[in-house]
């Protein structure tokens, strides 16, 4: 079985070289030696300083609902990690139209798309391509999914989801939230620290935020189901994140007791040989359907297809506190969005 916290600390030495990479290039760019190229359109990036999950896509899901409330036209620009299209780019949605499946463009974006049908999604390594197509597709802002160290592109704001507790894995030192417009902590992280950062990056806006689990939907027809039914059920937990823990820990705060764990590398592809090993641990188990993310349960359809497996997701958003919105709103002014 895959193991997050041994991938954790094998990440290390990845993310001791990846830091010094990161420094040497922030020297250029502080120094103005390189400089980020500005886009035709207004950008804001989400992104963080760690490796893994940090709720970065759900919070650009975040502003994307909300831009689309205001009746403006926003545009995910993102990476298309493990996608078909990352290295040549492509278009998944012009905001009428799906070109594409989550084997081309990756899951999130993917993920994405079909709750926002009328968002531009484009992905590709290169996000100044990105940008520019969404523009001439008629987007009015880019939202850049974990573009905080991509520095090649200009940003007009730079929002950042920190984590205190973080030891390894990092990305960037520290000291590189001096670049954030808006720093994003837990909820559950105290008021001291807060107050450290706002003491040591007086340049940012801090606020907090939390994830909360929307309810439950069932895979083969969309349809949301009750906490209380799924309670009746003996459920095996399938998931392939970066910190399934997470994951976790939400389930359990909703009451579910997981029958048995089965978890897989993040932005893991399901294989079809994936999918015979949880079908048969659930036949094996005894298990009444499979519960996973909604991240993997656009890779899981075949599940129910082709091996008759009952699968349910959960639909999670962030929360941030009022000011955080009234910040952008501002922004939004100052853009002329």
């Amino acid at each position: 079985m895959y193991s997050p916290q041994r991938m954790k600390f094998l990440l290390f030495p990845f993310s001791f070289a990846y830091r010094l990479g990161s420094q040497i290039k922030n020297f250029f760019y502080e120094r103005q030696i390189l400089s980020g190229q500005k886009a035709s359109l207004p950008v804001i990036s989400v992104g963080n300083i760690a490796f893994g999950g940090s709720e970065k896509t759900p919070l650009a899901m975040n502003l994307i609902a909300s831009f689309i409330e205001k009746g403006k036209k926003p545009a995910l620009v993102t990476r298309g990690y493990r996608g078909e299209w990352e290295k040549k780019g492509g278009i998944l949605s012009d905001g009428s139209n799906l070109f594409g499946t989550w084997k081309e463009a990756g899951d999130e974006p993917f993920m994405v798309a079909k709750n926002f049908p009328q968002a531009g999604i484009f992905v590709g390594k290169n996000r100044i391509a990105s940008c520019m197509k969404a523009r001439e597709s008629g987007f009015g802002v880019a939202i850049l999914d974990d573009g905080f160290q991509h520095r090649c592109l200009h940003r007009d704001l730079d929002i950042v989801l920190y984590n205190p507790s973080e030891k390894i894995a990092l990305r960037e030192h520290r000291s590189a939230l001096k670049r954030a417009h808006i720093i994003l902590l837990k909820r559950e992280s105290g008021s001291k620290s807060q107050k450290k950062l706002a003491e040591r990056f007086p340049q940012a806006d801090i606020f907090r935020y939390s994830v909360r689990n929307k309810g439950f939907i069932r895979l083969s027809d969309q349809v949301r189901v009750s906490l209380e039914n799924l309670k009746e059920k003996s459920l095996l937990i399938v998931c392939g994140i970066a910190r399934p823990r997470r994951f976790f820990t939400l389930l359990k705060e909703e009451g579910l007791t997981p029958g048995a764990v089965l978890t897989f590398p993040d932005h893991h592809a399901y294989p079809e040989s994936s999918l015979r090993k949880i079908a048969e641990r659930c036949r094996e188990l005894k298990m009444d359907a499979v519960m996973t993310t909604e991240k993997d349960a656009v890779k899981l359809s075949d599940l129910v297809r082709k091996h008759g497996i009952s699968v349910f997701f959960t639909k999670i958003e962030v929360e941030v506190e009022e000011g955080f919105h009234r910040r952008i709103s501002v922004f939004s002014d100052e853009s002329g969005l």
